[in-house]
């Protein structure tokens, strides 16, 4: 039997499955402690040290009391705690990004996802490099910038080669003002020298989802292929980082197990890598299970609840406040809205999760990965993120001056982050609002930029940005650094 160990570099060890049943039981027996309680909710508020921020998050067993928790008035304190803790290090920023879809040729059997190889009537398309130029194409008249490319795990039609040639073309593309500065990766599990292969290509974030951390589960919903391995799919992080890749993204697919389960096994692998690599990750994403091609999201019988979901995103964030936080064009608008306060940020807009989407003038629905909820233009959702008072931020300055991994980290932890991505964010929204928003959304992009200037004590950092936004709108300057 294996023990838990968060050190360890063996799945079953620090994904333990008899620690997380003692976790779930501990949490029960104390979901109603208020004493305990009280003392996780002021253990974990961020407190002031210097210019910044400091914030000690939970472990999973804690995280998972507070979770388990069912008095209304505790709860209601999460969520301000939350909101709190988002605002200390991440402010009114929102991350915007698209995902690029270009192949759903895939091996594997999985049993929620439409790819899945016994799945015949489904259109298959691989993009070529002229298709995936044409969609980086119309995603830059979006006004997008980042990206995250998603492909089904097929060796012969989607090796590692057209991977890399596909990133390659992605950021050959220079149309009108457009660029894509920074390129996510959501593939399968791979090797030390592919994970090597694909930082010298210069991608941004690797992100792969477990879908379930319990291990009986997994295997019954990957019965095939070469997903079907657990511990290789559940170690890829571990790979990666030994292959140079410094900002990795987890992420469960909620619905396919119980919530309380993966919620500690989402934790547990959070700590691993901090106790490993000396870094958690960079991001962590919340899909739940959604309607697609031949998949019943009714056959699976974990769903949750909108309550439910705002309450375990509001928990992630107070367990691991320096990590990103991203929700998908999956939710709905409404989804969406709620819980931007606690603790998301980062979001999709104007998603299409077909292959050769973003080129068809109507939302083709025979090659898409999941239904999407929330169909709105980039533009729409940038107003409206807008008129909530976030800020819409475009911004890839990080990866593009090296403050990846530890370095984004430290700057995170001692509450610096913001001297630099609250100044890009107002800078790349000025981008935006003078390449590709409406006369509308100009028009409250300006007056949020205006009041975001005025509230902010005018240090050097503040100026400069002042500077290049003004730039921005009179020059046509681009590509800011910081």
């Amino acid at each position: 039997m294996a023990v838990y160990n968060p050190k360890s570099l063996h799945a079953e060890e620090f994904i333990n499955h008899e620690e997380i049943l003692e976790t779930l039981a501990y949490a029960e027996a104390n979901k109603n402690n208020v004493e305990l309680i009280d003392s996780l909710l002021e253990k974990a508020k961020p407190k002031r040290e210097g210019n910044g921020y400091r914030c000690s998050g939970l472990t999973h067993r804690e995280a998972s009391v507070l979770l388990a928790c069912e008095i209304p008035e505790k709860i209601e304190e999460m969520y301000k705690l939350a909101n709190e803790i988002k605002l200390a290090f991440y402010g009114n920023r929102i991350v915007l990004f698209a995902p690029l879809y270009l192949s759903n040729y895939c091996v594997n059997g999985c049993l929620y996802c439409p790819y899945h190889y016994k799945n015949k009537h489904i259109k298959r398309v691989k993009l070529t490099q002229e298709q995936v130029r044409n969609e980086v194409i119309a995603l830059q008249d979006m006004g997008h910038k980042r990206l995250a490319i998603e492909a089904g795990e097929d060796p012969v039609n989607n090796p590692i080669e057209y991977i890399l040639e596909c990133i390659n073309t992605i950021y050959s593309v220079h149309h009108k003002n457009g660029d894509i500065r920074r390129v996510n990766v959501n593939i399968a599990a791979t090797t030390v020298e592919e994970y090597r292969m694909l930082k010298d290509a210069g991608i941004g974030t690797y992100i792969l989802f477990q879908e379930t951390y319990n291990k009986k589960s997994y295997l019954e919903l990957h019965p095939t292929g070469p997903k079907h391995d657990y511990d290789y799919h559940t170690e890829a992080m571990d790979r990666a980082m030994e292959g140079g890749i410094d900002d990795v993204g987890l992420g469960v697919l909620f619905g396919l197990e119980g919530y309380k389960y993966e919620f500690a096994g989402l934790l547990m692998h959070a700590e691993h890598l901090e106790a490993v690599h000396g870094v958690g990750p960079h991001t962590i994403s919340v899909p739940r299970v959604k309607h697609a091609d031949d998949i019943d999201p009714s056959a699976f019988d974990n769903s949750i609840s909108d309550e439910m979901f705002a309450k375990i995103i509001a928990c992630i964030r107070i367990a691991v406040p320096y990590t990103g936080m991203i929700i998908s064009t999956r939710e709905s608008e409404a989804v969406r809205g709620k819980v931007l306060d606690y603790g998301i940020s980062q979001i999709s807009g104007a998603s299409r999760t077909s292959v050769g989407g973003y080129t068809e003038e109507e939302r083709p629905h025979d090659s898409e990965q999941f239904d999407v909820s929330d169909q709105r233009t980039l533009d729409e959702v940038v107003r409206w993120l807008m008129e909530m008072d976030h800020i819409p931020s475009f911004c890839t300055a990080c990866y593009r001056a090296g403050r990846t991994g530890d370095r984004f980290m430290s700057l995170c932890k001692s509450g610096q982050i913001l001297n630099c991505c609250h100044p890009n964010a107002l800078m790349t929204l000025t981008e935006y609002l003078e390449d590709y928003a409406s006369p509308e959304t100009k028009k409250i992009g300006y007056e949020l930029i205006e009041k975001e200037l005025k509230k902010i004590p005018k240090e050097n950092v503040m100026n400069i940005a002042k500077q290049n936004i003004e730039a921005i709108k009179n020059s046509n300057r681009r590509d800011f650094r910081f």
